[in-house]
């Protein structure tokens, strides 16, 4: 990456200039395995955002003002009720990802893609750091034809601006379904702080993204 607040800066004006011209998105029907769809006190859209280990993408999103919830899981593939050692063999097509039920009166859907392309690589392709495999891709699962369309512009943008070293290789595909991981995965950074992948990998890239997004972060 281009020195880290030169691609900072570059993805924050992208974001204000889509904002200026995108009202919310809107959520579309979604296919929803055998998982109950995000949970949240009133009216939401919905997310789907594929970037490396869950467990990283969850731990980011629940920090942001108008999200509601984050539930991690597994999304795009092509078997039915997968296990995480399913997934791990790379055999079922899925790709470990989050689902994102939030508020659009508080945060938009180009915010949510701001904070997406901030919080990960997106030019590694089937890799983030030490995790590597397909589960493991950069992906936009979108749930409407608004949500396409932003998440386009935004890579066609961020590519034309030289935001990367490399070109972006995060898939932009419909939202097909989404099964629920298993419940020790959930909400793992706040559970289980004190392991080593948490204290490594997990919180220093929480607490650079708490920089980056101050003034969107939910009241500690």
């Amino acid at each position: 990456m281009k020195g880290v607040l030169i691609g900072m800066a570059i993805i924050a004006a992208l974001a204000a200039l889509i904002l200026g011209g995108k009202g919310p998105a809107t959520q579309g029907s979604a296919k929803i395995g055998q998982e109950a769809k995000p949970t949240a006190s009133g009216p939401t859209d919905t997310a789907t955002f594929g970037a490396g280990c869950f467990w990283c993408v969850e731990a980011v999103f629940q920090n942001l003002k108008g999200v509601q919830s984050v539930v991690s899981g597994y999304a795009g593939g092509t078997v039915r009720n997968p296990t995480y050692e399913d997934v791990c063999s790379g055999q079922t097509g899925h790709a470990e990802a989050c689902q994102i039920a939030y508020d659009p009166a508080v945060i938009s859907y180009p915010e949510l893609l701001e904070a997406f392309w901030k919080s990960h690589d997106p030019t590694t392709l089937n890799r983030q750091g030490n995790d590597v495999g397909t589960q493991y891709r950069s992906a936009i699962f979108y749930h409407n034809e608004e949500q396409k369309k932003l998440a386009e512009h935004y890579k066609k943008q961020l590519d034309s601006s030289g935001a990367f070293d490399a070109p972006i290789v995060t898939q932009i595909v419909p939202f097909t379904n989404f099964y629920k991981a298993e419940d020790y995965h959930q909400n793992y950074f706040n559970e289980h702080g004190s392991q080593p992948y948490c204290v490594f990998v997990i919180r220093p890239k929480v607490e650079k993204f708490k920089k980056a997004f101050k003034d969107k972060l939910k009241a500690q």
